[in-house]
């Protein structure tokens, strides 16, 4: 007679008594750093076990949250961070806030929104542009920064290598891409054919593009050397995308007055830069 086959016992697993051990297990540094601090205050004041556990873990996602922001921002290579509360829509009369709506919103990536801010230097494109970007980042989503002169060239290089495909890959991937500056600089002799390919890629998956620029849009295929391809990128850019023309002087000059003067230059002003 057979005997059944008893199923093979293993040792119970003793949890670690050390508290400082498990937290770091679960990987939670703040909660490390602040639960003796707390719990003593909380000794102290009586504070109830919920309250207790509720601001240990408010504070770790807070600084959760606020580690993710610093990583986003490295990742987009921003210049510098500017938000939307550092603009002065006093000074830029010819934009208000509300006129940016849904871009400041999730609907800038769920609907794939792109947005042209043209205008003299100083008068607040490149600002706007990373403001936004950045709103996007605290929603969640990534972005990148590159300035147009710097992706043409990098493409068009690609383009002599043979490898187009593995230098634009990272262009496309972020949900927000920033295209700063073009027409600032002269731009390779293929720059509408390398744009027009970023462009239409990021089209056609969805993904907007921020572009700022100095010059007007009717100027752009003198200065992407092609005209029919630069009304094609337009019109993939304002299919769901706004132009913002911004006026005005220089925000970087605003300090400067005007002062009257004798003889052939009287009535002319601070210079824009």
């Amino acid at each position: 007679m057979s005997r059944a086959r008893r199923a093979p016992t293993t040792a119970p697993v003793t949890p670690p008594t050390d508290l400082d051990a498990m937290l770091k297990r679960l990987h939670l540094p703040t909660v490390r750093r602040l639960y003796l601090e707390l719990a003593r205050r909380a000794e102290g004041e009586g504070m109830p076990y919920q309250t207790f556990l509720e601001l240990l873990i408010a504070e770790e996602i807070a600084h959760r949250a606020e580690t993710r922001m610093r990583r986003a921002v490295r990742a987009a290579r921003f210049p510098f961070v500017r938000t939307i509360d550092d603009f002065s829509f006093t000074f830029q009369a010819s934009l208000r806030r509300q006129m940016l709506g849904t871009y400041l919103g999730l609907e800038l990536v769920t609907d794939g929104r792109n947005a042209i801010f043209s205008g003299p230097s100083g008068t607040g494109n490149t600002h706007l542009a990373i403001a936004i970007a950045y709103r996007a980042l605290q929603h969640g989503y990534e972005a990148r920064f590159v300035s147009a002169d710097l992706l043409i060239g990098e493409l068009s290089h690609a383009v002599h290598l043979g490898t187009l495909d593995a230098a634009i890959a990272p262009y496309l991937q972020p949900h927000v891409l920033v295209l700063d500056e073009i027409g600032y600089l002269s731009h390779a002799a293929d720059a509408a054919n390398v744009l027009y390919r970023l462009v239409n890629d990021r089209y056609l998956r969805g993904k907007p593009i921020l572009v700022t620029t100095n010059k007007p849009l009717a100027a752009w295929g003198q200065v992407l050397h092609d005209g029919d391809l630069a009304e094609a990128i337009l019109d993939r850019l304002l299919e769901r995308g706004v132009h913002f023309e911004m006026r005005g002087r220089s925000y970087r000059t605003r300090h400067l007055k005007a002062h009257p003067v004798e003889g052939p230059e009287a009535g002319l002003t601070a210079p824009q830069v």
